[in-house]
């Protein structure tokens, strides 16, 4: 039996130097905000939703990064697409079950306080473009 893939899409959030970056205590990690496309909706638009939801800042898509594939913690296949985004409006977030905490940190710093190697790879190459 073949699994279906989880698709999710999310943003690296750019503003003066500093990416966005949220803190899932469910997990208890340090991440890019991103979550699962609901039915019928585009990953372009999926990514601009995670992203409001999650940290309550509107983005812009700037251009598509490199994706990321991997095993999911149920066994599953998941696919993440990532956009370079600019903030155009920042709400404010208040703490929920999901996202508690949500910080603009420089770039070097995100690097070395993301919990996950694609999540740092994705903030280190924007160092480099």
């Amino acid at each position: 039996m073949t699994v279906a893939e989880v698709r999710a899409a999310g943003g690296v959030v750019v503003r003066d130097g500093t990416v966005l970056v949220v803190h899932r205590p469910r997990y208890d990690d340090w991440s890019l905000p991103k979550g699962k496309l609901d039915d019928g909706e585009s990953w372009e638009e999926a990514a601009l939703r995670e992203v409001l939801e999650e940290t309550g800042v509107g983005g812009r898509l700037v251009r598509e990064l490199d994706d990321d594939r991997y095993i999911d913690r149920k066994g599953r296949p998941k696919r993440v697409r990532w956009w370079l985004m600019e903030a155009v409006a920042v709400d404010g977030h208040e703490p929920d079950e999901e996202v508690d905490e949500v910080r603009w940190v420089a770039l070097e710093e995100a690097a070395r306080l993301l919990s996950y190697a694609h999540d740092r790879a994705l903030v280190t190459g924007l160092d480099h473009a």
